[in-house]
This record gives C-alpha cells, sequence and structure tokens, in this order.
C-alpha cells in the first residue's frame, strides 16, 4: 500500500516558516491569505498500513509539537 503522512504544527504551536509565506505573500500581491501553516508530506510503501502510526509516534512526527494524518495514495 502507498500511504501519505500529512504533518503539521499542532495549533497554538510557533510555525516560523508559516508565518514567513503569510508575511511575503502580500508583498507578492495576494491578498486576503492568513492562517498559513507549512508541513510536511511523507509518501511511502508499506506492507502493513497498521505500523504507520507507530512510525510517525517513534519518527516521522513529533508527537509534542505537530498533529499527523495518515491517507491512502493513489
Amino acid at each position: 500500500m502507498r500511504a501519505r503522512v500529512l504533518i503539521r504544527p499542532k495549533q497554538g504551536i510557533l510555525d516560523p516558516q508559516g508565518q514567513a509565506v503569510e508575511q511575503a505573500l502580500p508583498a507578492l500581491g495576494f491578498q486576503g491569505v492568513h492562517n498559513v501553516h507549512v508541513g510536511r508530506l511523507i509518501e511511502l510503501d508499506v506492507e502493513d498500513p497498521a505500523q504507520i502510526p507507530e512510525m510517525c509516534e517513534r519518527l516521522l512526527a513529533n508527537p509534542l509539537i505537530e498533529d499527523y494524518e495518515v491517507v491512502e495514495a493513489p
């Protein structure tokens, strides 16, 4: 199975990269953009998808400051 793991900062956690993007967009002429958050996308092929949450908890995400979501990739 091919899976996608979407990792984002938890609500209320400082996201300096997201803030930088949010400040840069108006300078490029894009208006009305708010609450920008920058995360990561990890794609992997796994034989046992039940292992993915443990992979996230132990390596792929920092559960103290990040949330993750696992979705099946097409």
